[in-house]
């Protein structure tokens, strides 16, 4: 299966594409703001990806731009009675940061998440001083929902995490704004 955004594609990961992402989990400017801190060999990083693989709770796949594989995003804990999951997303090149390319990872997700997979209602966590990835989120239409303080430690020191979701309905609404909204 392969979703599209404008400027992004997501496509199923293949083995090829795990060595990437060894290498981009083991960059401490990209490991920063991600749930995984250590350093992940190649063996990790493809038992991480089988064990995703066989999970019915779990979509993964890889970001691709230009023709390169640049990321990796999906969803996990999907619950499919509740028709809810939490959506991730990582833009491993650091030199293509800052182009947009993880709000449209992000807007794929979403539009997949409701139109294809169901969906009601899909979150995320994020570090509470990640500027950046709190105005992308925001800007696709997550509201902040509850703060975790003090709940992880890390860089020598307890931060705080958000919690953000959107709804199916929010999400519909600002996707197909009705007549005479934006006049």
């Amino acid at each position: 299966m392969l979703i599209k955004g404008d400027l992004v594609e997501l496509r199923a990961v293949e083995p090829e594409d795990l060595p990437r992402y060894t290498e981009w989990l083991n960059d401490p400017d990209v490991q920063w703001y991600l749930a995984r801190m250590e350093p992940t060999s190649l063996a990790q990083e493809q038992r991480w990806h089988e064990a995703l693989a066989q999970d019915p709770e779990a979509r993964d796949y890889a970001i691709w731009y230009r023709g390169e594989h640049v990321g990796g995003a999906g969803f996990t804990d999907l619950n499919f009675k509740d028709r809810s999951g939490e959506v991730r997303l990582m833009i491993g090149r650091k030199d293509l940061w800052d182009r947009g390319l993880g709000a449209d990872t992000l807007r794929a997700l979403l539009r997949h998440g409701f139109d294809q997979l169901n969906l009601h209602r899909i979150r995320l966590e994020v570090f509470a001083e990640h500027a950046r990835a709190i105005r992308c989120y925001q800007k696709a239409g997550f509201r902040h929902e509850r703060r975790h303080r003090e709940c992880s430690f890390r860089h020598g020191r307890y931060h705080d995490m958000l919690c953000m979701s959107i709804l199916e309905d929010e999400y519909r609404a600002a996707s197909h704004p009705r007549m005479g909204d934006n006049e």
